[in-house]
């Protein structure tokens, strides 16, 4: 806990150090991407055999069971809390 404090108030003082501006920063030098060059190469190559798979539908009988849900009431015990505020 104590480090997040810590680095919420150094994230405070920068910031308040470019907003009075005690920080300027300006940029000297222009970005440029490393040229790369790619050349040759060979990408590979491979013969497959699979087997070849059919798939359908067939009509069929199956035993499907038949559930039947109700339900009844019955009497439970239920925990109960009572709250009071204190004085």
């Amino acid at each position: 806990m104590r480090g997040i404090i810590v680095a919420a108030v150094l994230i405070l003082v920068v910031i308040a150090a470019f907003a009075f501006g005690l920080i300027n920063i300006n940029q000297t030098k222009e970005t440029k991407l490393p040229e790369v060059a790619v050349q040759g190469g060979q990408a590979p190559a491979f013969d497959v055999d699979t087997a070849k798979v059919n798939v359908g539908t067939k009509e069929t009988s199956v035993d499907v069971p038949k559930v039947e849900v109700g339900s009844t009431k019955a009497k439970v015990e239920l925990p109960t809390v009572d709250v009071k505020k204190a004085n």
